[in-house]
């Protein structure tokens, strides 16, 4: 038998803390009813990161606590389990990604050329996220789209046969 440990003292003062940093805004509202929904729910974790992610746009690291405390796990475990998945992330986004494959195909065909095209233009590496918050750049390793290489994601919407000045069309219309 699992205890929820949602009702003990400390976890109350510690989603209270969450609730009162001002950086955090209603974060501590989202973490607590996912929480409270997934907590008896056997292998919960994962439809209750999702839950917090599909709201706030990441999983902020101040609740791994407070998730933890909720779930009957430890603080390592959904540590884990964040830093697995490569959808999951613990700092705020761009409001769109940028994904450049960086597949052999697309290689073999400019990729390179246009990774540093991007990376100048948006003022990132990967994983940066533009100053504006618009954009996040990360790198994928295959967006099936081979016979076009190179090519990139913006959002939902894979482009092909991508260079420099297509991606700044891309992104002008964006």
């Amino acid at each position: 038998m699992r205890v929820n440990c949602l009702n003990s003292l400390t976890t109350v003062l510690d989603f209270k803390n969450l609730y009162m940093n001002p950086s955090t805004g209603n974060h501590a509202t989202v973490v607590t009813r996912a929480v409270e929904k997934y907590a008896e729910t056997p292998g919960g974790l994962l439809p209750l990161l999702h839950e917090i992610q599909a709201s706030l746009g990441y999983i902020p690291k101040t609740s791994v606590p407070m998730i933890a405390s909720g779930m009957g796990l430890s603080r390592a475990e959904v540590h884990g389990v964040i830093s697995f998945y490569h959808d999951f992330h613990d700092e705020p986004r761009g409001e769109t990604t940028i994904h450049l494959c960086r597949a052999e195909a697309c290689q073999a065909m400019g990729s390179r050329l246009l990774e540093k095209h991007v990376k100048s233009r948006l003022g990132v590496d990967f994983g940066g996220t533009t100053k504006d918050g618009r954009y996040t750049l990360e790198p994928v390793y295959c967006l099936g789209n081979c016979a076009c290489s190179p090519s990139i994601r913006i959002g939902d919407d894979v482009h092909a046969r991508v260079d420099a000045d297509r991606f700044d069309q891309l992104l002008d219309m964006d």
